[in-house]
């Protein structure tokens, strides 16, 4: 596009997101018609968040509904919130009681963590939620400006200098986005509101119970004043005259109906939590024997926030100032002086580490004499925790690692694995002038994100007969393979517990420690071997082990617990490689749909004693000999001692009834629509058909080639089978799973190094 087109497209942007400003009457005649867009602070929060929709996920084994808005959608997930849904949802349903007036209207939300679970995150995809709604039609925000130039006949004007200043200029707005209804008297107000919460299509009534803000309460009595001394009789009418108030849409950002309290902001409570005097002016403005809260500088948090959200960030370096918030919530009202006070509207959020929980906790022992009971009994905390999805953790991991901001949100379960275990190319700068791309190869972030996962399971609670890394998997999947079986976590005896997620490697720590891998250039592999730039699975987690006693992150305690976890891990993503090199050895080995079709179609025949139609149409019996063929060949499941010439013995013939006929059947059970009929089934998603059919063993390899000797794979002689074997595998491996060829070489090595060892 040209230069023209790009300016005509930010026009056009901005011109969809700004109105012209309105009259009072003209702002009241659209709440009657839209009356969302008048929706107090927490309501206005709850439309927002619904308003991006909903999504399944599955989270420590079960299915949950999570909203979208904490994927961060306005701004391509760069600030997503990943896991912790329960916590969002209940987090939503706070809000919802909040808005609805259900008893928790005093209550300050507290969410609390340790470092890296993600609730900075939430303050930023809090923002820009919030901001990208007030730029739609149905999440227009609104707020009054005033002009009081050439009131009642006076040349005085309302204004921070001493010099009136005409048109456009003369236009002051309210400096904490005052709700427009406030400007009603409160009776009128209650009529209005009444009727306006008869159209809404929802149970959560609109509430406006604050009064205008003092600045703006100025330009009112000014104004009014005015017009009484000229005799004016219809007052409320001249007061709110267009040419004196006018109604404005604004786009929500920090300091704009969004106030954020950072760690880091200095003063005393009034000034963090309302603004500050500007005591220089208060000599040039007429404030009539007291305070002008012309010369008030409502930097406050609260003043920010109003009509919104209020956000304490990091709140242990706030603890003094919590108390001051007590009656916020409850009263709705702060005091900028001791003459001037302020309603607000806002909903208050706390943001902590557990070091806050120390604090509070500092006079527990006092008991009913606990000086800090009153703050604890308004605060409602919900627990962030580290991530304990496998698929969560290795999305995370690779946002630190790379610029992906895009929120997986797969069809599949097998879609999802391709995501964990696929590489990552990351270029890193070698100095001033240039930049190495790197490897890290499949399944290595999959490989340091499973070690994160397992620190910080509960160990106390796993079923019997299973170890930490399938329980990660239960919580990923939801599910088990036992054998040919789906086994469902339901049939598990394993629930969450407080103390999974509780405490573990961080994923600071791993990033750490995989940058650390990236940046070394020296050859830890085979001297033969120009791959340097790849960093494979064994590389990161001996790294993240072997650090974790000189880390200070991590208690003696904590160091030796963790570097305990990492051979189940080790064991667990060997056997992910030892599989993708298998699929790649005997790629050119697997069986078309056709084939198990026609399998299938023998089995049932067979089952039932009935016939089957051939090519040319004509109904011939079943042939044991193709059974017996693809059940030895293609299945591996069974050899010759199973049959007496072509007929099966009974452990074959069971499992052609139990795990062909009877999962077929369930399968297609399971795919019935709503009026019980069977949809198109496919074969190959049958357990056990999906499960066979894509494995193999080393049997299969032993007997499809029978002059192989892994022994010779680092470097076989030329010619041999083995080597042919090699060269197909390497290039399957990069075509099948996304391997550099180095990668390929590295992992095949490291594979057949310990099948080397059985093979004889």
């Amino acid at each position: 596009m040209s230069g023209e087109e790009y300016i005509d497209r930010a026009d056009d942007s901005l011109d969809a997101t700004y109105e012209e400003p309105m009259a009072l009457g003209e702002y009241v005649d659209t709440v009657l018609e839209t009356p969302e867009i008048a929706a107090h602070a927490s309501k206005y929060l709850l439309a927002a968040i619904e308003a991006a929709g909903t999504r399944t996920v599955i989270e420590e084994g079960d299915e949950k509904e999570r909203y979208r808005f904490f994927d961060d959608p306005h701004n391509d997930g760069e600030h997503a919130i990943l896991g912790n849904t329960e916590v969002l949802n209940a987090f939503v349903d706070d809000l919802r009681s909040i808005a609805a007036g259900r008893g928790k209207d005093e209550k300050i939300v507290w969410l609390e963590g340790p470092t890296a679970t993600g609730k900075s995150e939430l303050k930023r995809c809090l923002i820009n939620g919030l901001r990208e709604y007030s730029r739609t039609p149905e999440g227009r925000r609104y707020t009054v400006e005033w002009n009081v130039a050439g009131a009642g006949g006076s040349d005085s004007a309302l204004t921070y200098g001493d010099t009136p200043i005409e048109d456009e200029d003369d236009w002051y707005e309210s400096p904490v986005q005052v709700h427009p209804l406030t400007v009603f008297p409160k009776d009128v107000r209650e009529d209005l509101l009444a009727e306006v919460n008869d159209r809404l299509d929802d149970h959560i009534d609109i509430r406006i119970e604050g009064e205008l803000d003092p600045f703006s309460r100025e330009a009112y009595n000014y104004l009014e004043e005015q017009y009484r001394r000229n005799g004016e009789e219809q007052l409320f009418s001249a007061v709110t005259d267009p040419g004196h108030l006018r109604v404005k849409n604004f786009v929500v950002d920090v300091g704009r109906g969004i106030g954020i309290l950072h760690s880091e902001d200095e003063g005393t409570p009034k000034e963090r939590l309302v603004g500050s005097w500007m005591h220089g002016m208060l000599r040039e403005l007429d404030s009539r024997g007291r305070k002008n809260p012309q010369a008030f500088s409502y930097d406050g948090v609260l003043s920010q926030g109003n009509g919104l959200l209020t956000v304490v960030e990091d709140a242990a370096q706030h603890a003094d100032l919590l108390q001051k918030l007590l009656n916020v919530p409850d009263e709705s009202r702060v005091k900028l002086d001791k003459g001037i006070g302020m309603d607000v509207d806002t909903q208050l959020v706390i943001i902590s580490n557990p070091d806050l929980e120390a604090q509070l906790n500092q006079h527990a022992d006092r008991e009913g004499q606990d000086p800090l009971k009153a703050l604890k009994r308004r605060l409602d905390k919900h627990e962030f925790t580290y991530l304990t999805n496998l698929s969560l953790e290795s999305q995370l991991l690779r946002r630190e690692l790379t610029n992906e901001t895009t929120v997986w949100d797969p069809d599949s379960w097998e879609e999802l694995e391709t995501w964990i275990q696929e590489p990552v190319t990351v270029d890193v700068r070698d100095d001033l002038d240039s930049a190495t791309e790197k490897d890290i190869a499949p399944h290595t972030v999959e490989a340091a994100a499973l070690y994160a996962v397992v620190s910080r399971l509960d160990s106390s609670n796993v079923p019997a007969g299973l170890d930490l890394v399938e329980k990660a998997l239960l919580f990923d999947r939801g599910y088990l393979m036992e054998g040919d079986e789906r086994v469902d976590i339901d049939d598990y005896d394993v629930e969450t517990t407080d103390r999974d997620g509780d405490h573990g490697i961080p994923v600071t720590y791993v990033r750490d420690i995989v940058a650390d891998l990236l940046h070394e250039a020296q050859d830890r592999h085979h001297p033969d071997l120009p791959v340097e730039h790849v960093i494979m699975p064994r590389d990161v987690l001996n790294a993240i082990a072997e650090g974790l006693h000189d880390a200070p992150v991590f208690s003696p305690g904590e160091a030796t617990e963790y570097e305990e976890r990492v051979v189940p891990v080790k064991n667990y993503v060997f056997g992910e490689q030892e599989r993708d090199v298998l699929a790649a050895m005997m790629r050119d080995k697997r069986v078309d749909e056709a084939t198990v079709e026609e399998y299938i179609e023998q089995v049932y025949a067979w089952a039932s004693d009935d016939q089957i139609e051939n090519e040319r149409g004509e109904y011939v019996d079943p042939d044991p000999l193709k059974m017996k063929v693809f059940e030895i060949e293609h299945l591996g499941r069974f050899d010759e001692k199973n049959y007496d010439g072509d007929e099966p013995d009974h452990a074959v013939q069971k499992f052609r009834t139990d795990k062909i006929i009877t999962a077929l059947n369930r399968h297609a059970w399971q795919r019935r629509d709503e009026e019980f009929r069977v949809g198109d089934v496919s074969p190959k998603e049958i357990p056990v058909i999906k499960t066979v059919l894509g494995s193999h063993d080393w049997d299969d390899v032993r007997r499809t080639y029978e002059d192989f000797e892994p022994q010779q794979w680092d470097n076989p002689p030329s010619g041999t089978e083995t080597a042919t074997l090699k060269e197909t595998t390497i290039q399957n491996m990069m075509e099948l799973h996304g391997y550099s060829e180095a990668a390929a070489e590295l992992t095949s090595r490291h594979v057949m190094n310990q099948v080397s060892y059985r093979w004889d």
